[in-house]
């Protein structure tokens, strides 16, 4: 445990050990990391604890400096946990390397299926009463983060005191193929609100889509870009100034090489950064296995769905005169051929989409006759979990109280500085 000193907070490196397998307690444990933050002026204070769940799956939290965003409004009453959920950041991260010492395909399957909220909420439960003696504790969920308090207040509402989820109120009881059915007309209506804003952009993307047609391109790294993979640009869209940031590398893409045009270095570099699962490949393995419950399999649920708009056809696209449609929140099996990151899990993610037998992940009886004071922001039109799913969680959650708002997106809670937070709180603790 190491501690030290950043602009006026004080930060604690802390490890935790945990059972890999909650059922065998005894077995395989799994280290965790989480940084404690606290005020450099409360140090001494006896003050209630927040985790904080970041969105997902496969990312650690957030690496703040000082107090920036909603970090500044948390420390001034409490003492906040940044846990990087289990696979994610310090927390065993999972990958093609580490994956590899577990064996073949169905034993790297059945080794990740333990990377799910349920695993993360028992992990929470071990943290939780190491760190303040069995008292409960606050949760702010971001995204991922809320399915996984959501599941928190189905399964131990008794280690919580209070619950924020921001953009993360999943659907109780939607089959990933509903939740990609709501998503595809979303993603077309981020999409075609960037081309108005900015409707120099069509011909730039269906430019750029017709030279990978003829010339995938392998990026730095070994990225082979596609018309597909170049389509999925589009996850861009999901956040606050995405759109302008989309905008600004299509502007970029080509430079002049005598008498024709390639792919500029900086267009490319850009895009492996936006694209690559690398420093998160569980987004990518896990990412349809997060909705999956009971004895139906995922079965590439995004890919077959997909098929049901065709408008998303990029080869249709190119064939007529209409815009090209970028798509988004959405992992295909051609991820795991075009990504070096992802290759080597392949048939481990084969193997997960074809698992029947998940454990249920919320428990709507329980939610109906929840005690524990709630409070969410619901992004209208959020490209990455459906406001009208999380709306519907909202009314079966028993006093539960959302914040719904066109003034942020998915990211509203980063964006925001301090206000989200705040709003959350004061909502949760009916001040509002």
């Amino acid at each position: 445990m190491s501690t030290y000193r950043q602009p006026g907070v004080v930060l604690t490196d802390r490890h935790f050990a945990v059972p890999l397998d909650h059922r065998d307690p005894g077995g395989e444990q799994l280290e965790l990391f989480g940084r404690e933050v606290v005020a450099g002026s409360r140090v001494g204070d006896e003050l209630p604890w927040l985790v904080y769940l970041e969105g997902g799956p496969g990312f650690g939290a957030r690496r703040f400096v000082g107090r920036q965003a909603w970090l500044g409004r948390a420390v001034q009453e409490y003492r906040v946990l940044l846990l990087d959920q289990r696979g994610t950041g310090r927390s065993g991260p999972q990958n093609r390397q580490t994956l590899a010492e577990r064996g073949g395909p169905e034993a790297q399957a059945e080794h990740l299926a333990r990377f799910r909220a349920d695993s993360i909420v028992r992990d929470c439960e071990v943290v939780r009463h190491r760190l303040t003696g069995g008292a409960p504790w606050t949760v702010l969920g971001q995204s991922f983060g809320g399915f996984c308090a959501t599941h928190y207040l189905s399964t131990a509402p008794h280690g919580l005191s209070a619950v924020l989820v921001t953009g993360g109120l999943p659907s109780l009881d939607a089959s990933a193929d509903d939740v990609y059915r709501a998503a595809y007309p979303r993603i077309q209506r981020k999409v075609e609100a960037h081309y108005a804003r900015y409707p120099q952009d069509i011909r730039r993307a269906r430019r750029i889509a017709a030279h990978l047609a003829e010339h995938p391109t392998v990026l730095p790294g070994g990225y082979t870009l596609t018309t597909e993979a170049f389509q999925s640009l589009g996850i861009l869209l999901g956040s606050g100034d995405g759109s302008h940031h989309l905008h600004y590398l299509l502007e970029s893409a080509f430079v002049r090489v005598g008498r024709r045009h390639e792919l500029s270095d900086a267009f490319q570099e850009a895009v492996l950064a936006a694209l690559s699962f690398a420093a998160h490949p569980l987004y990518a393995v896990l990412h349809e296995a997060i909705y999956a419950q009971g004895e139906r399999a995922t079965d590439w649920a995004a890919e077959r769905v997909r098929a049901e708009f065709p408008q998303f056809d990029a080869a249709t696209a190119l064939a007529g005169d209409g815009p090209l449609l970028f798509t988004g929140e959405s992992v295909h099996p051609w991820h795991f051929e075009v990504d070096p990151a992802l290759r080597p899990l392949r048939a481990c993610a084969d193997a997960l989409a074809a698992r029947t037998d998940w454990e249920p992940l919320y428990d709507a009886t329980r939610l109906a006759a929840n005690q524990v004071p709630v409070a969410a922001a619901v992004y209208h039109d959020d490209m990455y979990v459906d406001t009208e799913h999380s709306l519907r969680t909202a009314r079966t959650v028993r006093g539960l109280r959302t914040w719904v708002t066109d003034e942020y997106e998915h990211d509203g809670v980063r964006a925001s500085g301090s206000r989200v937070l705040d709003r959350l709180l004061g909502l949760a603790r009916g001040e509002l």
